[in-house]
């Protein structure tokens, strides 16, 4: 699975992308503040996309999702927002998962279509295309209008008289009534704003347990309430209705799960989904990203990911998994290709990115995930997370180019960007539900930053700062070295801990590794430091200079991103080192001119 070179995925929030409407009034309606179109991924944004280093495109947010925009008009049933988060909806309270979110097209009637003529730009852009698959949660209000024909939506034929049953495809709570949650004062749908169903209320009876498990007729305001919680036969116990993987299917390959399965039984809902992603692999997406997977059982991951592959064996599968515990076992019996390496890596790096975290932990987190370390995602934003130049973050874009640099070259990881993160995005808007220092995913919102590089649908950053421009810059050629790289996804040496014990003026707000594969040997070593610069004599480690065979000689190091800096490696008895200046802020990938 591993490849030749490294994968880099670039994240778009689909609706926010293309739209260049600035009102960005809180609570904005469609028509107030915009919305952005599959038609605005023109071949000239495409091609920008590509020429920034990008290898996938993430499109977040396609499938239908509930939404407060009427569109009864083209026969689609109007959501209540009492159980709708902002007003342009969460992309992870999937309505119908045959078709599309109609607000991404031109002409909503045509919706499909429009998506599949994007499917056509990206792939002849060159560009691999990931959709969202929510396995966790559907909808609260889930109807499924273009589910095929001989195919049932979810729900459709569950009893209800029950909690559970083995194929109902939720659970239910017999005899209670849905209540909306309280908003104790904090929280009022559409912000206080009047609408014909903003009423308090929504029917469902029985109700249903809520998306994060939560099993209560009125759910907090906490809990995922515009969401119910998908059924894959576990009891609530926590038993088990489905038979699970032999000893030993963690070193089997897809094929052999996928016999395994073949004929076996498997709960209602698992059928579903399977059908579900073979019908967007039939119309063209090449992999999915899925949703808070740790949530769902890693047997049903065996199934549907086997499914996948059976049907597309380079098909991309990548997973939301936050339990470092559980990463092994969603891998290796789960058969994901990567996933989110948060909770070590990222959550590392912010640390260090804040000025209260140490680059000694780097080189620890790296050695703990060897054995699965080209299956883990690296990134410094998504959707999810606060953007870098938010206040609440790093508070200056510019605190993300070490990070970066890290993040793209320590490891064989992909690496991810989130769209605007490349002009500095620091999303001071308050859109609505939820608050700054998130691109909200909620809401009708424009991205300032990436609307100054989108200039009106030229692609052409002619509304940016020289700030953003240069690191937009940055980004560029960071991202295309490491998709061309060999070293990097070759060996990886340590050669920190080393100049801590044995370098003057060397510290915990530097960080420094080798990285190499055949000719290409790379010295990787960076300044986390805002404000100082660091002067000293770097070292390669004694068996680093054996292994690489460096001779007692001077050798030319020339840095890979920008060519200018280019520094003399002396190597004397055996013993390298180079004399090197890091300003503050700065990276250099010196290669060995041979």
């Amino acid at each position: 699975m591993k490849k030749d070179h490294k994968i880099v995925i670039y994240q778009v929030f689909t609706r926010l992308f293309g739209n260049t409407n600035t009102t960005n009034k809180q609570w904005g309606t469609l028509e107030e503040n915009g919305v952005g179109k599959f038609n605005d991924f023109t071949e000239k944004a495409l091609q920008e996309i590509v020429d920034l280093g990008v290898t996938h495109i993430w499109y977040t947010g396609v499938p239908h999702h509930a939404l407060v925009t009427d569109y009864s008009e083209y026969g689609i049933s109007p959501d209540d927002p009492d159980v709708v988060k902002g007003r342009a909806g969460s992309p992870y309270a999937v309505k119908d998962y045959y078709n599309v979110n109609p607000d991404l097209a031109v002409n909503p009637e045509n919706r499909l279509q429009e998506f599949q003529d994007l499917i056509a730009r990206t792939h002849d852009a060159g560009l691999k295309l990931l959709i969202d698959i929510v396995p966790n949660h559907v909808a609260r209000f889930y109807e499924g209008k273009s589910t095929p024909e001989g195919k049932q939506p979810f729900g459709a034929t569950d009893d209800t008289s029950v909690e559970y049953r083995r194929d109902n495809n939720f659970y239910y709570m017999p005899g209670q009534e849905f209540q909306v949650p309280d908003g104790k004062g904090k929280y009022t749908p559409l912000g206080g704003e009047a609408h014909p169903l903003t009423d308090g209320k929504f029917t469902e009876v029985p109700a249903k347990w809520t998306g994060n498990g939560a099993r209560k007729a009125r759910p907090d305001l906490d809990d995922w309430y515009e969401t119910v919680k998908i059924n894959y036969g576990v009891r609530p116990d926590g038993g088990l209705d489905f038979e699970t993987l032999p000893e030993g299917y963690g070193e089997k390959d897809h094929q052999e799960h996928f016999l395994f399965w073949e004929g076996k039984d498997v709960p209602s809902s698992w059928v579903k989904f399977r059908d579900i992603v073979l019908y967007w692999l039939d119309m063209g997406v090449d992999g999915f990203r899925f949703d808070m997977a740790e949530m769902v059982p890693v047997a049903f991951w065996s199934y549907l990911n086997s499914h996948i592959k059976n049907r597309n064996p380079e098909a991309l599968l990548l997973a939301e998994v936050y339990n470092p515990g559980l990463y092994r076992d969603y891998i290796h019996k789960g058969k994901m290709d990567y996933l989110y390496d948060k909770v070590e890596f990222y959550d590392s790096l912010k640390h260090i990115m804040q000025g209260h975290g140490w680059t000694d932990h780097m080189p620890v987190v790296v050695d703990g995930l060897k054995d699965i370390e080209h299956h883990m995602l690296h990134f410094l934003e998504n959707h999810d997370e606060q953007r870098i130049a938010s206040p609440d973050f790093a508070g200056n874009a510019l605190i993300g180019k070490p990070a970066m640099v890290v993040s793209a070259t320590m490891t064989t990881s992909p690496t991810m960007v989130y769209f605007g993160q490349e002009v500095g995005e620091p999303a001071r808007e308050h859109a609505g539900f939820g608050s700054p220092t998130r691109t909200s995913i909620f809401d009708y919102i424009g991205v300032p930053a990436h609307q100054r590089w989108m200039n009106e649908g030229k692609f052409d950053g002619g509304q940016l700062s020289p700030e953003e421009k240069k690191l937009r810059d940055f980004y560029k050629r960071l991202l295309n070295f490491t998709i061309q790289s060999k070293a990097l996804m070759g060996e990886y040496r340590d050669i920190h801990y080393y100049n801590r014990d044995n370098t003057e003026h060397y510290n915990y707000r530097v960080l420094s590794y080798a990285r190499y594969q055949g000719d290409e040997k790379l010295i990787i070593t960076t300044n986390f430091d805002t404000a100082t610069t660091h002067r000293f004599n770097l070292k390669l480690p004694p068996e680093l200079v054996n292994e690489w065979a460096l001779k007692d000689e001077s050798y030319l190091l020339v840095d890979q991103l920008y060519g200018e800096n280019q520094k003399t490696l002396k190597v004397k008895d055996g013993a390298a080192s180079v004399d090197v200046v890091l300003k503050p802020l700065e990276s250099f990938i010196y290669r060995i001119m041979e």
